[in-house]
């Protein structure tokens, strides 16, 4: 897969098949646009593109302070990959170019620079100043700049329509398993173990303490989470806690792991941690031997969840 960031790199061989968006965790729904769009590339003897942007535009837009991503653009590319993209256009999003008209963005963009034969858009999908432009105006210029456009339906899962907003949503309530059924893999956050106050050393039950790399990317809900932490390319099962840890007064939120067999120092090394159940609420106790109590219970819950399982799926 080639990737360009800027607009003035980009070169094909051919006339390729583009869509445009964010598609911030590449969940269901985007696969299907991407399904599409390698299918129509192969039949047409050209290459997919996706045309996206960093950082996200409601970083740069007003209310950027209540943005919660998905994805980092590394995990985004890497997503884009195993679907089988054959080129990436990460146009970088400011000010500036979030003025950009739908019109001009049709013509300096997907005609003048990519030189575009078809476009793919979801149901749902708006684009230029002020989300003005859609599937309405992109099939209009179509027909005066020599392209075609599709118009995927939304996808569901069940009764409910896959879209990251859902995805969030249930992600801060978590419910992180029904995320992971509408993004194909399970929610994970990547970042450096740091040092903690070593109060689950002390009963038994050592934490690693992650630090995301990513400031804006969403954090689940609250809770004790049967985990799976990928260190030096292995995977090894575990619990992971999201909170305050009110039993012992802390005053800031902590995203720890208790990694089952394992006895490594990771301690400035970086892990990836993928939440696949939640199992409780986080809860004040009594006194460290009621939570050290509570812990064993919650290890004996994680590793029947993970023996309900014959195989993982960790991405």
């Amino acid at each position: 897969m080639r990737i360009y960031h800027q607009l003035s790199e980009f070169t094909s061989p051919c006339h390729p098949v583009a869509t445009v968006g964010v598609f911030d965790g590449v969940h269901k729904g985007h696969l299907e646009i991407i399904k599409r769009l390698s299918a129509l590339a192969r039949e047409r003897n050209c290459e997919s593109v996706i045309i996206t942007f960093e950082p996200h535009p409601r970083l740069v837009l007003p209310h950027h302070a209540e943005v919660r991503l998905l994805q980092t653009l590394d995990e985004k590319l890497q997503r884009f990959e195993l679907a089988g993209v054959d080129v990436v256009v990460v146009i970088p999003f400011d000010r500036e170019f979030s003025k950009i008209t739908p019109h001009d963005f049709i013509k300096k963009i997907l005609v003048d620079t990519l030189q575009v034969s078809h476009v793919i858009t979801g149901y749902d999908h708006f684009f230029g100043q002020n989300r003005q432009g859609g599937f309405e105006l992109l099939s209009e210029m179509g027909k005066q700049y020599n392209f075609t456009v599709d118009e995927l339906p939304m996808v569901s899962e069940g009764h409910i329509t896959i879209s990251s907003s859902s995805v969030r949503r249930w992600l801060l309530d978590g419910a992180v398993a029904v995320a992971a059924s509408m993004l194909g893999y399970h929610y994970s956050l990547t970042g450096e173990v740091v040092t903690g106050n070593k109060i689950g050393r002390n009963i038994g039950y050592p934490t690693a303490n992650l630090k995301p790399d990513s400031t804006y990317k969403l954090i689940p809900c609250q809770g004790v989470y049967a985990s799976q932490v990928r260190f030096n390319d292995l995977v090894y099962n575990g619990m992971s806690n999201i909170g305050y840890r009110p039993t012992i007064d802390a005053d800031h939120l902590t995203i720890e792991v208790n990694i089952f067999d394992f006895d490594q120092d990771i301690y400035n090394r970086q892990i990836t941690l993928s939440f696949l159940e939640r199992i409780r609420s986080e809860r004040k106790f009594n006194s460290l031997s009621e939570l050290q109590l509570q812990l064993g219970k919650d290890k004996l819950a994680a590793n029947e969840f993970f023996e309900s399982r014959y195989f993982f799926f960790y991405s």
